[in-house]
């Protein structure tokens, strides 16, 4: 069965093609066939992806949509591949639908602020209208310190599913997105063990 990851969030800045890119870089390691499909005007996942191409690797799909063309190019998409996953523009309204609706699972990335968390509202809203399921991902989270915790808990009030796998405020994340790679393409580091456990975390869900 092939599986849509669609990646959307209210807020700028909350680390949506980060985590687009590494779960993709993850999951072809994996030996799984990944598709990136860019529906964001800003196009950052498409240049991701040229520069990765220009580095020699060719591992993943690509394609572009406008927010009404993703129904038709994830089918395609869906045709040669095991995993679909969808960038989205950081707003949430009625152009936003097809690409959550294509979903197996929409993941909210929420930069670990109050600020970033107030934008995962509309996100959650959205997903129920159109019936689908949606996992919280803490992003930039500082390890144990007292801002993480409270917005993990204010998170957990919001909804349910809150990934228990959080990803840290690493340089690695920001250096590798440059170099058209992902942390796991630069080694087994923190960065690299961190998208591992949520890619585990996430193939669990959607075997479920």
């Amino acid at each position: 069965m092939v599986h849509v990851l669609t990646v959307a969030q209210q807020k700028g800045g909350s680390g949506k093609t980060t985590l687009a890119v590494n779960l993709g870089v993850e999951l072809t390691r994996r030996g799984l066939r990944v598709a990136l499909l860019d529906t964001d005007p800003q196009g950052s996942l498409g240049r991701w992806f040229m520069t990765r191409r220009d580095r020699g690797l060719t591992d993943m799909d690509f394609s572009t949509a406008s927010a009404w063309g993703v129904g038709y190019e994830a089918e395609k998409l869906k045709r040669s591949n095991d995993v679909v996953l969808i960038d989205t523009p950081p707003k949430i309204d009625s152009d936003l639908r097809p690409a959550l609706r294509e979903a197996s699972l929409i993941l909210a990335p929420v930069a670990t602020s109050h600020v970033g968390l107030w934008g995962t509202d509309g996100v959650l809203d959205l997903a129920a209208r159109v019936g689908k399921p949606t996992l919280l991902v803490l992003n930039r989270a500082k390890a144990g310190t007292r801002l993480v915790e409270e917005i993990a808990a204010a998170a957990a009030e919001l909804s349910p599913d809150v990934a228990a796998a959080r990803l840290g405020q690493r340089v690695a994340y920001a250096e590798t997105l440059g170099q058209g790679l992902g942390v796991a393409d630069a080694g087994r580091g923190p960065a690299a063990a961190e998208v591992a456990v949520l890619t585990d975390e996430i193939l669990v869900r959607l075997a479920g």
